[in-house]
């Protein structure tokens, strides 16, 4: 209700001043919101991954430490106890070894491997197997000898190397740091000298009869200690600039020596367990390993504590890793690790409290006489082992002395000392910056973990995140980055329009002011451009707009209303060699920029014009910032790059961008590729661009697209896109690469289309009938196959949704897929073809991916037997036929709808489908119950068929509550389901038979041509209805192929009709709203239209003004700008400044389609119009809080002034020059006025200014000759026009129908080998062939007659059984990451808050101030 009364209070104060006050409020278009809900989930994820790190670690902790007190001498177990619980220990430290063994040789023998240099890998080697023979010795060795307290505190000391390199290295941000460190190093060695002492009081003691040889341990076990800490040697070294090339080279080869290293690892503790335990301590019997039945409970205890020990360690590394990659450092990794010490000592005194009076003895008075008492227990059944032997391990130290029991606080002071001293050694922990879903190599030195000391291993291999050095950027930080969003336009209605325009608004909003810093560091423009943008006029014969355009400058005026509730501000219309643009400063600041290709100068379609903004804005706008002296009069500051102000020049918002580019490389310049129809949020694309940002090998990522619209149709894609993205694009992502990133929303890095054999194959022209299907069927998918080909990757990223219509026709659905299926299938050869260079190549594509290609491309050639064969089985069951007739009867319609595909045409085609799909989705649901039939009569659902359909349906019933945002996707599987036949038997048909047709098939609407012209010699001219379809039917004489013209580009003017067409009708999705104002257009204010803008010399111009250009003076270096303006005196500038005013004044002649759209944009200077936008200029100017009682007042008396002012003026009229200038200088006087009365004299500049966008008119402006002449070589060179001959014409359709008979002859040959197989194997009978399968009943028992299967449909049911697991593995490995993902993203969301700093006057980017006295003065930061 209160949403409700808010927009009528708007609306009424829009209708105070016109009478057309409606509007249009796209979805999506308000603000976001913060998710509470979602914020509490997110939350809680980060609890618990947080308790898990904690849970696992202690368990992981706390099982070693009971295995080496159960393998202690002191123990009270047998020797044939503790000798397999000390083998279990050794598996405790195998085990991390072999799991990094594992991993590492999959990547060096399927992803990449590197010649290692020798030197190197020895002193790896080296370090690895001192390490090693620390922790085995310290483990195996040493800690057996001690009591468990001692083996808790004594791991602390690992840290020591780590500390004295913090010290030698000075590695602290601030210097007063190095005390961490320091009392680090102090408290180990404290804690070392306690630990002696203890253990001499202990010997002096008499304490459990301590010998004096324990003093030997401890001397091992500090030297062991010490070789441990030199695990983590690398952290200390890569945070300095010692040593980096060794660094970086060892990154090369990293996975090929960590195969070595762990061969040795284990090597080395095999070793230390044989030499001391077999040759020194001969305890080992070799015969008490063979275990007996009366061993059960040796063998569960010793093989259940070795489980929770290794699976504990390597799940609370991976915790560790996920709770760093969701931004929970602190709460989720830091805390946990560091209490697992104190918290295994918590849980022991607890276990100990509760469970001591089960053991006898417990009732006596002193701690010496419990400990006697422990003794006689060993023999007792019903005692807890592991309890005992904790117990008698604690009567070990100072506690059981008979003299003395204070020493005891020794061995708790030694505690503290050591997890003090590594707490403090790992502060940086606690202040430590990640990105989002950073890689793991960014965040942990080595991908080893030690399982013998989980806690301090991951503390001190989290990698020191400090400048390497103090003159060097450190490289961990987050890059800023350049995305451009560029939209390709061809023939989209007003509603479709719509979405895109609003989701570029909403980015613009989340990004806000592009002078300001934000947190997810990066900047953007938008960029759309519009395929067959004019029309010529009939009886004028001029070159103009056509409605589409007209619609879009609509859109983009509701959407400013709607967004700001004004008019746009600054917008410019520009001449451009391809047609046209239309420049646009959007509400914060960012850029908008509509090209309009106009077809007769330009290549038209959707792959020419991808080249045409590749090569724009990388290879022109990079070419101009890294060589800023080619761009002529740099250092004008006069010139269009510049505008004066009051005394005031200032760097125009569109050539901010360019100026940043300067600073940003190729890598972090990024490319988004959109559809005209797409609807996305911020946060889609920000979690793209982690994507790139995270992963310098990944050169695209895409998301996930939901189709959107209504009808049967659309019910069948929603379930289709789903299965495609749960499943198929899931397990590429997984297993390899992403095959296909769609061009309606996916992200390219700008470095991997500029690689060799990308862009600029992709300007390749198709000229044979295999480039043809590859090339302009499915560029997104071929450009792709280019990326994959240079050894780029491309990633999937589920938790970025986008939205884009889908086709809701049935002709328009098969016309799509006519071009997609060739397409994917010619692209997916072509990558198989060059499989084994790919695989060279690619790290992220193995050999077993290409295999798991392979297969699934021979699943779907086989899609059409299989279907035949499944409707085979449905006439069996429901028409109790045999099964060869069944078969013969299932094979006549596809037969004779390939010859209905060769004989008639494409209309026709589709029309039978159409029939044919409805008669299968009957037959589909009585095989759908077939199924369920055969499984009750059979009694049981444990057939192949019956648990192939059950394992299915729980399967995605699985996958759907995976995805609960999409759970309702579910109930679109009947409808997807019943369309089967359709989807992949008729529609492979078609688009098989149908491949030498090339159109695009789609959206070949004739709306916007303008031209009526008449249809000469005309036959036949009727509208029909068949059942619910509608057809046009023309008949004509002309016998030219229009289709062959448009493979080529050429013109439909050019191109004379199709003998018989069936005029395709696009549906418009909604009626085009009326604007909102009728012009009366003064007789001045049309001369004015018929100029060219002029910028007026009394410095009141209107920002925006002069010759400028999109990127052509943006190179202007600040430095240079202001040494070139402080050498002149303010005479000389103000006469260079009216010199070049003077300029701009000359008449140019402009094109005819300017007029039009200027007198469009005109409308913003009439009086309703005027008045929003200067109450709205001023609120957005004076926005900060302390500024809000000037700013009403300012808004009140300005919107007096300017009704007074134009008291004789009606609503709806544009306003004169002479008019604008009178009000002008009303305005700023009145302004200047209420500032002083206010003593705000220093806001009057930033009010002038809010005053002067509002009085600006649009200006016409001419592209700079660097960029003139860079279009005129790109067209020239790339993007002619085609205009092929009719014999080439005649060669190319012969080439396609070759290409289409030989493809049909291959498809058919295969299904029907496979269909004939089946066929032959019915004929002989089951009981010759047949594979007999046991069969169960659903209450277990066994049937005395088996089942009998085809031995093929058995194999190929399985075949397809293990992808769909496959799979769904892959799916849940993906949902993990992007749970983490989507978590990650808490808190970054901008916060739409007032300011509370004020800004000044510098807000509008680099300023540089005309003083009379000091001349030309730099008053802004940024240089």
């Amino acid at each position: 209700m209160e949403e409700l009364k808010y927009r009528g209070k708007k609306r009424e104060g829009r209708h105070r001043d016109t009478w057309d006050p409606f509007q249009l409020n796209p979805v999506g278009a308000e603000k976001e919101t913060k998710r509470r809900c979602f914020q509490l989930a997110q939350y809680l994820v980060a609890v618990i991954v947080g308790l898990a790190v904690l849970t696992s670690a202690v368990i992981a902790k706390g099982s070693l430490l009971v295995l080496s007190t159960l393998s202690s001498p002191t123990s009270m177990r047998s020797p044939k106890e503790k000798q397999f619980y000390m083998l279990m220990l050794v598996f405790c430290l195998v085990c991390p070894n072999v799991l990094v063994f594992i991993k590492s040789l999959w990547r060096c023998a399927f992803k990449s491997f590197v010649q290692p240099n020798m030197r190197t890998m020895l002193f790896i080697c080296a370090i690895e197997c001192l390490v090693s023979l620390g922790t085995s010795v310290l483990v195996l060795v040493v800690m057996p000898q001690f009591d468990v307290l001692t083996n808790l505190f004594i791991s602390g000391g690992v840290c020591i190397v780590s500390a004295i390199m913090q010290i030698v290295f000075r590695l602290q941000r601030e210097t007063w740091k190095i005390l961490f460190p320091i009392c680090s190093l102090i408290l180990t060695v404290a804690g070392y000298c306690l630990l002696g002492v203890d253990y001499y009081v202990r010997v002096s003691s008499f304490v459990d009869s301590q010998s004096a040889d324990c003093f030997v341990y401890v001397g091992i076990g500090i030297f062991s200690s010490l070789l441990i800490s030199l695990c983590w040697w690398e952290n200390p070294l890569q945070a300095t600039n010692r040593m980096q090339d060794k660094l970086s080279e060892l990154d090369g080869f990293r996975d090929f020596a960590f195969v070595i290293s762990s061969i040795l690892r284990i090597i080395v503790i095999g070793a230390v367990y044989l030499i001391y335990h077999a040759l020194i301590q001969k305890s080992i019997k070799w015969s008490d390993f063979n275990l007996k039945n009366n061993d059960w409970e040796i063998l569960q205890i010793g093989l259940v504590v070795f489980f929770l020990q290794a699976f504990c360690s390597a799940a609370c590394h991976w915790f560790g890793v996920v709770a760093c990659k969701i931004h929970a450092v602190r709460m989720s990794f830091a805390l946990p690790v560091c209490c697992t010490g104190p918290a295994v000592l918590l849980l022991g005194l607890i276990l100990f409290i509760t469970q001591a009076q089960k053991l006898s003895g417990a009732d006596q008075g002193s701690i010496p006489a419990f400990c006697e008492s422990l003794v006689n227990l060993n023999n007792k059944n019903t005692t807890p082992v592991v309890l005992l032997e904790i117990t008698r391990s604690i009567c070990r130290t100072s506690l059981n002395s008979y003299y003395l029991q204070w020493p005891f606080l020794m061995l708790a002071l030694e505690g503290v000392c050591m997890w003090s001293g590594f707490v403090t050694c790992t502060y940086y922990v606690w202040k430590i910056k990640v990105q989002r879903i950073e890689r793991t190599s960014q965040l942990f030195v080595r991908r080893l973990y030690e399982s013998a000391f989980i806690d301090l291993s991951l503390l001190l291999n989290t990698k020191m995140k400090v400048p390497r050095a103090r003159n060097q950027e450190s490289h961990d930080d987050i890059q800023n980055c350049v995305i451009y969003l560029c939209a390709t336009m061809w023939h989209e209605t007003y509603d479709e329009m719509l979405k895109i325009l609003t989701s570029m608004f909403r980015l613009d909003r989340y990004r806000g002011d592009p002078k300001e810093e934000h947190k997810d560091c990066f900047d953007f423009e938008c960029h759309i451009y519009v395929d067959d943008a004019f029309m010529t006029e009939k009886d004028t014969e001029k070159r103009l707009v056509n409605s589409y355009v007209n619609d879009l400058i609509h859109v983009v005026i509701e959407v400013y209303r709607v967004f700001t509730n004004k008019e746009p501000d600054d917008v410019s219309i520009i001449e451009a060699p391809y047609g046209g643009r239309l420049m646009f400063v959007m509400p914060e600041g960012n850029m908008l920029y509509i090209h309009l290709k106009d077809k007769e100068r330009i290549r038209n379609k959707k792959r020419w014009s991808q080249i045409m903004y590749m090569y724009y804005l990388l290879g022109w706008k990079g070419y101009i910032v890294k060589n800023p002296q080619k761009i002529s009069r740099q250092h004008n500051p006069c010139r269009a790059s510049l505008v004066s102000l009051d005394g005031e020049i200032f760097l125009l918002p569109q050539y901010d961008n360019d100026n940043k580019r300067k600073f940003i490389s190729d890598e972090h310049t990024y490319i988004l590729a959109l559809d005209g129809d797409t609807d996305f949020q911020p946060k889609a694309v920000i979690l793209l661009v982690d994507r790139l940002r995270m992963y310098d090998n990944v050169g695209a990522a895409c998301g996930r697209i939901h189709p959107t619209g209504m009808g049967p149709m659309v019910w069948y894609q929603k379930f289709e896109y789903a299965v495609g993205h749960w499943l198929q694009k899931t397990a590429e992502h997984v297993f390899g690469s992403v095959l296909c990133s769609p061009g309606c929303f996916s992200l390219f890095r700008g470095s991997a289309l500029m690689d060799d054999n990308v862009l600029k194959r992709y300007t390749t022209t198709a000229s044979r009938a295999s480039e043809y299907v590859q090339y302009d069927q499915g560029e997104d998918r071929w450009l792709c196959t280019l990326l994959l080909q240079q050894g780029w990757r491309v990633e999937y990223n589920a938790a970025s949704d986008a939205y884009t219509n889908s086709p809701q026709e049935f002709k328009e659905f098969y016309n799509q897929r006519r071009r997609w299926g060739p397409s994917t299938l010619a692209n997916t050869l072509d990558l198989l073809h060059s499989g084994a260079e790919t695989v060279k190549r690619n790290s992220s594509i193995s050999r077993l991916y290409i295999f798991y290609q392979m297969f699934t491309v021979g699943s779907s050639i086989l899609g059409p037997a299989s279907v035949t064969l499944m409707i085979a089985g449905a006439f069996q069951f429901v028409f109790k036929i045999t099964g060869t007739l069944s078969i013969i009867i299932a094979s006549i319609p596809p037969v004779f709808y390939i010859i209905v595909c060769f004989v008639a045409k494409a209309n026709l085609q589709i029309t039978i489908a159409g029939i044919m799909s409805v008669l299968y989705a009957f037959l589909m649901t009585a095989s759908f119950f077939s199924i369920i039939g055969d499984m009750v009569i059979n009694g049981t659902f444990l057939t192949p068929t019956g648990l192939f359909l059950v394992s299915m349906a729980i399967m995605y019933m699985v996958t759907a509550i995976l995805h609960p945002e999409e759970f309702g996707m579910i109930v679109y599987g009947l409808m997807y389901f019943i369309c089967i036949p359709s989807g992949y038997l008729l529609l492979t048909i078609y688009s098989l038979v149908n491949m030498h047709i090339v159109s695009w098939g789609t959206r070949e609407s004739n709306k916007g041509d303008g031209v009526v012209k008449k249809n000469h010699n005309l036959l036949c001219d009727r509208n029909c209805r068949l059942c619910c379809w509608d057809m046009k039917i023309q008949i004509t004489q002309e016998t030219e192929n229009l289709m062959i013209r448009q493979i080529t580009g050429q013109t439909a003017e050019q191109a004379p009709p199709l003998p018989i067409t069936n005029q395709e009708i696009t549906q418009q999705a909604a009626a085009k709203p009326e604007p909102q104002v009728e012009v009366k257009t003064t007789k001045e204010a049309v001369e004015e239209a018929k100029k060219s803008p002029t910028d007026k010399l009394n410095g009141k111009a209107a920002k925006g003004n002069g010759d400028a250009s999109s990127g052509s003076d943006d190179s202007i270096e600040k430095k240079s700008l202001s040494e070139s303006a402080s050498d002149e005196s303010d005479e000389e500038y103000d006469k260079d400044f009216m010199t070049a005013d003077l300029e701009k004044t000359e008449e140019r002649p402009v094109s005819d389609w300017v007029v039009p759209v200027k007198e469009e944009f005109l409308k913003k200077l009439t009086y309703a119009n005027m008045k929003r936008n200067l109450q709205e200029q001023i609120r957005y100017t004076l926005r900060n809080k302390d500024q809000d009682d000037v700013c009403e007042e300012l808004v009140l008396m300005l919107t007096d002034t300017l009704s007074g002012e134009l008291s004789g003026v009606g609503p709806e009229d544009v306003l004169s020059n002479n008019q604008l200038e009178e009000l002008r200088y009303a305005l700023s006087e009145q302004a200047r006025r209420i500032l002083k009365t206010s003593r705000m004299e220093r806001l009057e500049k930033r009010v002038r200014r809010a005053i002067e966008k509002t009085l600006t008119a649009p200006q016409v402006q001419n592209l700079d000759e660097g960029e003139h002449d860079f279009w005129n070589k790109l067209i020239e060179r790339y993007l002619t026009p085609i205009k092929d001959n009719k014999a080439h014409l005649e060669e190319v359709t012969r080439e396609l129908k070759s290409l289409r008979n030989k493809a049909v002859f291959l498809y058919f040959i295969i299904n029907v080998l496979w269909v004939v197989a089946t066929f032959f194997l019915q004929a002989i009978g089951n009981d010759v062939i047949s594979i007999k399968i046991p069969k169960y009943f659903p209450n277990g028992t066994l049937s005395d007659e088996p089942l009998k299967v085809e031995p093929v449909s058995l194999m190929f049911l399985l075949s397809f059984a293990i992808l769909l697991i496959i799979q769904f593995l892959a799916m849940l490995y993906h949902r993990i990451y992007t749970l983490i993902h989507v978590v990650s993203y808490r808190s970054t969301e901008k916060d739409y808050k007032q300011k509370d700093d004020d800004d000044d006057d510098d807000d509008d980017g680099l300023t540089l101030e005309n003083h009379i006295a000091n001349g030309l003065v730099i008053t802004s930061d940024d240089l």
